[in-house]
């Protein structure tokens, strides 16, 4: 790894809050090796890509908080007009992989926010209101069934019985979403759950979900099939060529029945949520690629104010560093 490279990893481990000697113990070290080798099987080595979520497009914008998000929280993020950085991705680990491939999907969005003092906050969601396991042990066999799952594998395969003893996994692949018209015609949920503090102390638990503002659209079969392998990409581009793309930001608010510790578990629409703004994405980043390459959206990165509380969210860490290291030198 390049001197640029050490110095961007090292302020993504401590932006993450995991300290040098934190990310080297055993545990939560090996999980994420392992996690990232398992994805490497399933979806093939890319050197320079990531490790999932691996085809995207980066673009700019600016995030306006609504007058409600003091309601719930302090952070910084949520108190004041601030630039960010959009990332909306295919689900894969092949950065080639065609944008109507079942395996690309869920979609999604990462938020990077920009804060003053040089400091950030991100958001990571995905198009699935939900998650395939409630734990991290789970997901590591859960691709490793994935893997083991491929073309030749002999009926029922790892992947059928892993789906017959965890019915969220069979629900993850077999109901997504068709393709969407659009990157921004679909919406996006941050399945792990985070304890928001507001000024005077109260706490809320909640989940983050992303509405676009143009509605949810999809394409039909004859629309899907036909479709460029890189539509989404190129729609996209279009759509900001004749103006802004505006999603609002929302938190859907824990019950006190709700599990706030699996994410395998998307909590029902009846439950309460307070808009946290508006996203504005007005254009494109400037040399895509090489940013792609660059830029790490971590889910432990949270200003004061917001908190993890669901334990998978260190460990989902974990893995983008391993991951954002590996790709920094090429692997």
């Amino acid at each position: 790894m390049n001197l640029i490279g050490r110095i961007l990893i090292a302020s993504a481990v401590a932006s993450a809050g995991l300290s040098a000697q934190g990310l080297a113990a055993p545990t939560a070290q090996q999980k994420a090796v392992e996690q990232v080798d398992a994805l490497n099987k399933a979806f093939g080595a890319h050197p320079g890509a990531r490790a999932l979520y691996a085809k995207g497009f980066l673009m700019q914008g600016i995030f306006s908080p609504s007058p409600n998000a003091a309601s719930v929280t302090k952070a910084k993020n949520f108190s004041a007009p601030l630039q960010i950085v959009v990332r909306f991705s295919d689900f894969s680990g092949d950065p080639k992989i065609a944008d109507t491939d079942p395996m690309a999907s869920p979609h999604g969005m990462a938020i990077k926010f920009y804060l003053p003092n040089d400091t950030e906050a991100d958001i990571v969601a995905s198009s699935y209101n939900g998650f395939p396991v409630a734990t991290s042990d789970e997901f590591l066999a859960f691709i490793n069934a994935l893997a083991a799952s491929g073309a030749g594998a002999g009926k029922p395969t790892a992947l059928d019985k892993f789906e017959a003893d965890h019915s969220a996994a069979a629900a993850f692949l077999q109901k997504q979403n068709p393709p969407p018209q659009s990157f921004a015609t679909e919406s996006y949920y941050g399945v792990n759950t985070f304890k928001f503090t507001n000024a005077q102390g109260q706490v809320t638990y909640g989940r983050y979900q992303i509405r676009p503002v143009a509605g949810e659209h999809f394409l039909g079969k004859d629309e899907a099939a036909k479709a460029d392998p890189d539509y989404l990409t190129k729609e996209i581009k279009a759509r900001l060529g004749k103006g802004p793309i505006f999603f609002k930001l929302f938190l859907q608010v824990a019950d006190k029945s709700d599990d706030i510790a699996n994410p395998s578990i998307a909590w029902p629409d009846t439950r309460k949520t307070i808009e946290l703004g508006t996203i504005e994405i007005g254009k494109a980043m400037d040399d895509n690629a090489i940013a792609q390459r660059e830029i790490v959206f971590l889910p432990t990165v949270t200003p004061d104010g917001i908190d993890p509380a669901d334990p998978m969210i260190e460990d989902r860490a974990h893995a983008y560093v391993e991951s954002y290291s590996r790709r920094s030198q090429g692997q």
